[in-house]
């Protein structure tokens, strides 16, 4: 069996880069830095002649881009929530196992340039490598193309987890219109299940949250109390756009 030469790697390496690219609906200009966001180390170490960088730097400046773009969402999105709340949530988002859920659900594993004992013994599975990855991926995005387009990706891959409430009971929306209620009003939030319909294997309820019996928003969820978050959801929206006004 004939190995691989370096310009069959590399062929290789630029095809699935631009499977990546097509899939993600984003193109670079600059192929070299997206290609050193997915070069490991150890790919780096066994390519000496050619002259490859690995991700680490890349991945550093991802991280700081992350930390803003998704410091910036919290600080538009839940504004009951105080610094120490919010410094919490962020710090679940970006954390290892977070990062490795985004990188998977883009199928980053699939693209990493790595060395032949990392892939041997499991490296396009390794979530500090997929972290890493991810990392990295955002800091050349930002490098190529800005950060507008970095928090496009981001409404796609990031930010729906946190509205879902994935990283933190800091989005127990529910929570936050009591606090909301009890600064501005008076009375007791009463939550009513309206409808409920689908087979039971996918059911779908439908909720209310009323504040002295006058409705202040509804909500759909697949169970009860995430039907009743949704319904908190909106009348926080509510509530906080007739402030504005």
């Amino acid at each position: 069996m004939m190995k691989k030469s370096n310009s069959d790697h590399d062929a290789t390496a630029h095809e699935n880069l631009s499977k990546l690219q097509d899939q993600l609906q984003i193109h670079f200009n600059n192929k070299d830095l997206l290609k050193q966001a997915f070069t490991h180390s150890s790919y780096v170490n066994e390519h000496r002649q050619k002259p490859n960088e690995d991700n680490e730097r890349l991945e550093f400046l991802g991280d700081a881009v992350l930390e803003l773009t998704v410091s910036h969402y919290l600080f538009e999105h839940y504004p009951m929530m105080n610094e120490g709340e919010m410094t919490k949530l962020r710090a679940a988002v970006v954390c290892e196992p977070s990062l490795v859920l985004f990188a998977n659900e883009l199928r980053f594993g699939e693209f990493l340039l790595l060395g032949k004992g990392e892939e041997m013994t499991g490296g396009r599975t390794r979530p500090a490598l997929l972290a890493d990855v991810f990392e990295a991926f955002i800091g050349a995005l930002f490098l190529d193309k800005g950060i507008d387009t970095v928090v496009t990706l981001l409404e796609k891959v990031v930010f729906p987890k946190i509205q879902d409430g994935m990283f933190s009971r800091t989005t127990d929306y529910k929570s936050q219109l009591q606090e909301f209620i009890q600064k501005v009003s008076s009375g007791v939030l009463e939550y009513t299940i309206l409808d409920e319909r689908g087979p039971a294997h996918d059911r779908e309820f439908v909720s209310r949250v009323s504040l002295n019996h006058k409705e202040l928003g509804t909500g759909k969820g697949h169970s009860k109390k995430e039907a009743e978050q949704h319904a908190a959801k909106t009348a926080l929206e509510n509530l906080q756009k007739k402030q504005q006004h």
